[in-house]
C-alpha cells in the first residue's frame, strides 16, 4: 500500500470517528498520528486499517438517488 492510498483510507474513515469505541478508536487515533508524521504503515497496521474500513463502510447508509426517469 502506498502512502497516498493509506492517506485516502484514513480520510475516508474520519467521518466514522465519532462512531468508534474502545480499541477501534484508539487504533484510528494512532493511524491519524502516524499519517500526520508521514510514517508508512507496516503490514499488520495496514490489515487493521483495512479491517476498520470494511467494518465502518458497511455501516454507511446507501445514498438515496432520485430516479431520473420518474416524473
Amino acid at each position: 500500500m502506498t502512502r497516498v492510498e493509506q492517506h485516502k483510507l484514513i480520510d475516508e474513515l474520519r467521518d466514522f470517528a465519532p462512531l468508534m469505541r474502545g480499541k477501534d478508536s484508539f487504533d484510528f487515533e494512532m493511524f491519524i498520528k502516524r499519517d500526520k508524521d508521514d510514517e508508512e504503515l507496516d503490514q499488520l497496521s495496514q490489515q487493521r486499517l483495512e479491517q476498520l474500513l470494511l467494518t465502518y463502510r458497511a455501516m454507511k447508509p446507501p445514498r438515496k438517488v432520485k430516479n431520473p426517469f420518474e416524473k
